[in-house]
């Protein structure tokens, strides 16, 4: 997939004056899920330093129990800790994985920075086995470096 023709809709998306920080960011996943077939549930949760948790933030897709996830537990969790990317073709195969829905195949998360620090990170479950690239990749590492403009 070229994303490159998605950037100028994220700049967009971002910077509607008229709408907070979250609805900016609810606006950027019903995008991305709009335009990327196999993005099925997109969305942000955010770094608590002091309790090592993560936090769900504007979503969209299927709703979710996992509204606080400790550092080191799940993906998003072991993404916390270790400040990089984590694509996982077949979420079946991972033993640290935390089942959102028995629907979902593969997950990919970005870590969300801000002045260096791990703020956060965007989440993104597909109903497909191993779709990810390293072009997904590079488009949510340009996705998270706009929304850290936001903080």
């Amino acid at each position: 997939m070229n994303f490159e023709h998605l950037k100028p809709s994220v700049l967009a998306a971002l910077s509607t004056k008229e709408l907070s920080r979250e609805e900016k960011l609810k606006d950027l996943c019903q995008l991305l899920q709009d335009h990327i077939s196999y993005y099925n549930w997109v969305g942000f949760y955010f770094a608590n330093h002091d309790t090592k948790t993560l936090h769900l933030g504007p979503y969209v897709g299927a709703e979710t129990d996992h509204t606080v996830i400790p550092f080191g537990k799940g993906i998003c969790g072991q993404v916390a800790i270790s400040d990089q990317n984590f694509v996982v073709p077949d979420v079946s195969a991972q033993d640290n994985y935390i089942a959102c829905s028995f629907t979902v195949k593969s997950e990919i998360v970005v870590p969300l920075f801000v002045n260096g620090k791990n703020i956060g990170q965007i989440d993104i479950d597909s109903h497909v086995i191993n779709p990810f690239t390293e072009a997904d990749e590079r488009f949510l590492e340009f996705v998270t470096q706009e929304v850290a403009k936001l903080y």
